[in-house]
């Protein structure tokens, strides 16, 4: 059921976690700086794991109500406007209807710019809402006004490669949220064919092993393969409650129509489609050979 923008942030509130279009968290206030984190059962495993060094927070960014990342695409142009990566239902205007696609949106929006260990070194600022839905998939990518190579020259930060090819099941993952200023790691349990929440459908939906217990606020963190250090997805839901298909209750449908419900496992949206929509200089271009993002 289509809960209104207010009446599903007022839910996860009472939630106390969440995701999708759970885990946005509320809007009014982004955490304090320096203020703790709260704990989840996945903070342990995230500690013990090895490889885990290898994904840090560096080029995430925190948003007013979601997590997010500057990202950039493998043939990305250095003098390209910077892009960030976030969630459809983390659009500062609410969450897209079913079937709406937003192109080339003006939007001043702003982003804080995390360093490695967490620290916010910078501000950014959007030009334009450059691309954003909640059909078939679940993202929001902004133009900003900075170029990759202002940030990195002024900040020391570089932006994540976002993967141009389908991620495989059984790679061990880091979802990394700017708005928590938090590390959660666990592998790509599997696919979904068809993730249903509310009004809204996704399709080839990553679905996380347990240790993923995403809560609200990382919704839009980028996915980072551990091995590479390439974002593969993009968070944005989990089943709180055990419900079928409700709003923070998705369920998986596969090919033959059958549903299945996991209460406490979380998904993310895969992002290898977007590479092929975009220009070297990161200008949208829907009309591309291959690029098979929905269109308005």
């Amino acid at each position: 059921m289509r809960k209104p923008l207010v009446a599903a942030l007022f839910a996860l509130v009472i939630a106390g976690a969440g995701a999708a279009p759970a885990v946005a968290a509320p809007v009014p206030t982004a955490p304090a700086a320096g203020a703790p984190a709260p704990t989840a059962k996945a903070d342990t495993k995230a500690a013990a794991s090895p490889t885990l060094q290898a994904v840090t927070l560096a080029g995430t960014v925190a948003l007013s109500n979601c997590s997010g990342s500057v990202v950039r695409f493998p043939n990305s142009l250095d003098t390209a406007p910077a892009l960030v990566l976030t969630n459809g239902h983390c659009l500062e205007s609410g969450f897209p209807d079913p079937g709406e696609v937003i192109v080339n949106q003006a939007s001043s929006r702003t982003f804080g710019l995390l360093n490695s260990a967490g620290t916010r070194v910078a501000t950014l600022r959007a030009s334009k809402i450059a691309y954003s839905t909640m059909t078939d998939t679940d993202a929001t990518i902004y133009q900003l006004t900075s170029t990759y190579a202002t940030i990195r020259n002024s900040y020391g930060i570089s932006a994540l490669t976002v993967q141009d090819t389908h991620p495989t099941a059984g790679t061990a993952i880091t979802v990394a949220s700017g708005y928590w200023k938090r590390l959660y790691s666990c592998s790509i349990d599997g696919f979904v064919p068809t993730l249903k929440e509310g009004d809204w459908t996704w399709k080839d939906s990553v679905r996380y092993t347990s240790a993923c217990n995403t809560i609200g606020g990382t919704s839009g963190s980028p996915v980072v393969d551990q091995a590479t250090g390439k974002v593969v997805a993009v968070n944005n839901t989990g089943n709180e409650d055990g419900e079928s298909c409700t709003v923070n209750n998705p369920c998986e449908v596969d090919a033959a129509g059958n549903v299945t419900v996991r209460q406490g496992i979380n998904y993310a949206q895969e992002t290898y489609r977007f590479p092929g929509c975009f220009t070297t200089g990161n200008q949208l271009s829907l009309s591309a050979s291959g690029c098979v993002l929905p269109k308005p």
